[in-house]
């Protein structure tokens, strides 16, 4: 779930990049752009530099970039440098420096620096564990539509973490993120089915929820509609 980067920024940079970084001349335009404080520029740079597109492959360099425009408040930047933070990529491992740039993109209104931010509260990584202030900042992503944070939610509400335990909830935030093929949540959502939680048990539901979850790389969900299948349904 933990994915440490704005998903659509960061594919959207990928696909520019590696459509266009062919030549040394779009390089030069990024780096000059970069050089001269454009932080969307300095942000692509790091992503050039992390990702060995367009230019050579180095954490550090990438880290340095990141950091400028981080500085300058450009998110895509900010959730960069704190998924380097958190993963000791390019730079010393630390959660409170990952926690602190996550936080600034989520103080933005950033649905994945908020999902994260939940994240670090949640496991109380670089700041004392609070489920209820990861229930706050997951249902803020969850809110602007993010599947991880959707399903984060849900767990939070099965479990009673942060919240008065609602199976009723949990199923609403899961179909939610189902709904985005988020394969854990359909997982969870053929455990509810199957076992009878917080709805009727209904077998088959629960085999096509596995079903779903199988085909987007579950191999929980993959034992249990074969567990079902085998059992007649």
């Amino acid at each position: 779930m933990k994915k440490r980067i704005s998903i659509l920024l960061f594919l959207l940079s990928l696909i520019f990049v590696t459509a266009t970084a062919e030549s040394f001349e779009f390089y030069q335009k990024i780096r000059n752009a970069a050089e001269q404080g454009n932080a969307k520029a300095q942000g692509l740079l790091g992503v050039m530099y992390e990702s060995g597109k367009g230019a050579r492959q180095d954490d550090v360099e990438a880290v340095k970039w990141y950091r400028r425009g981080a500085e300058q408040g450009d998110i895509m930047a900010q959730l960069s440098l704190g998924r380097m933070y958190d993963r000791g990529q390019g730079i010393a491992q630390s959660y409170s420096e990952a926690i602190r740039w996550y936080r600034l993109a989520a103080e933005q209104g950033d649905a994945m620096g908020q999902s994260l931010l939940g994240v670090m509260y949640d496991y109380g990584q670089g700041v004392e564990q609070n489920f209820a202030e990861a229930v706050k900042w997951y249902r803020l992503a969850a809110n602007q539509g993010s599947g991880p944070a959707q399903l984060n939610l849900g767990v939070m509400y099965a479990a009673g973490k942060g919240v008065r335990q609602d199976y009723a909830e949990a199923l609403k935030w899961w179909r939610l993120a189902a709904d985005q093929d988020v394969a854990e949540a359909q997982s969870n959502l053929g455990r509810m089915y199957d076992n009878g939680i917080g709805v009727k048990q209904n077998k088959i539901m629960a085999k096509e929820w596995y079903g779903k979850a199988c085909d987007n790389g579950s191999q929980k969900g993959c034992d249990n509609y074969r567990k079902l299948k085998e059992q007649g349904y």
